[in-house]
């Protein structure tokens, strides 16, 4: 247990037809790795399971839904690629929820940054609390929403895309996030949202696998080329991610965070 709290966890469990995949990692959720892997692998696998109607992805607590990168491990790759490999982590798991052949609603509880937006717009259905702002922080530190700018670009258009990407510096609050299309949803309370996404689930469950199946293939029609296009983008941010620009800019924010 000890050891789950300090390198983060996936998990699962499947009841009545519903399966909760749960992250945590205890810097605001963010993503190393290991995390990565663990998400696709566990997101592959389950929506091969026939006793999964459909799926829930959460993270743990009730502030950050997803902090994205792992600056810890960004600041410490010192090769090309080791970097590739690092990004092809966020092209796996985006990868892995728009193959899985059930739908998975997203719940997206805080703030959500990087490739945590990236994961909420890979979603079926994106279900949000009040402060779930969002920001694409990548252009900050000298690199670029490359991996899961098709994800976000696809659920928000290219324009909404364009001014999150260029923007990298301020948040977007979670309204403005629902009102162009990332949220379905949006919740006055962790509570409400909840709720919503308990009787959302309970309805897909009994709903035609077979239906939601096809119907899914329809809803992700023409993405089949980023099977290579994700990986393609992998490579532009482990280029850039070793320039001496990024190299510092991840020093300054890891120094920032230090001193909070």
């Amino acid at each position: 247990m000890l050891q789950e709290i300090k390198d983060g966890f996936v998990r699962s469990e499947t009841n009545n037809g519903v399966t909760i995949i749960e992250f945590y990692h205890p810097q605001q959720n963010s993503l190393p790795s290991k995390i990565l892997a663990e998400l696709a692998n566990t997101i592959s696998g389950v929506g091969n399971e026939p006793e999964t109607k459909v799926i829930v992805l959460k993270s743990v607590g009730d502030k950050t839904f997803c902090a994205g990168a792992s600056f810890d491990e960004l600041s410490q790759i010192d090769n090309e690629k080791d970097a590739i490999e690092f990004f092809s982590g966020f092209a796996n798991v985006i990868n892995a929820m728009r193959r899985c052949a059930k739908f998975i609603i997203v719940r997206v509880q805080g703030k959500c940054v990087g490739g945590g937006v990236g994961i909420a717009a890979a979603a079926d259905y994106a279900i949000a609390a009040e402060g779930a702002d969002i920001k694409l922080s990548e252009l900050a530190v000298g690199i670029g929403p490359f991996v899961v700018g098709p994800a976000v670009e696809r659920k928000i258009g290219k324009s909404s895309f364009s001014q999150l990407a260029i923007d990298a510096f301020h948040w977007r609050n979670a309204d403005w996030a629902r009102r162009k299309g990332l949220y379905a949803e949006l919740h006055p309370s962790i509570e409400n949202m909840d709720a919503s996404i308990e009787g959302m689930v309970n309805h897909l469950s009994s709903s035609s696998v077979e239906a939601m199946k096809e119907l899914k293939k329809v809803l992700w029609e023409g993405t089949d080329h980023w099977s290579t296009l994700l990986y393609d983008r992998a490579k532009i941010s482990g280029r850039l991610i070793l320039t001496p620009h990024s190299k510092k800019a991840i020093q300054a924010f890891k120094e920032k965070q230090s001193v909070k």
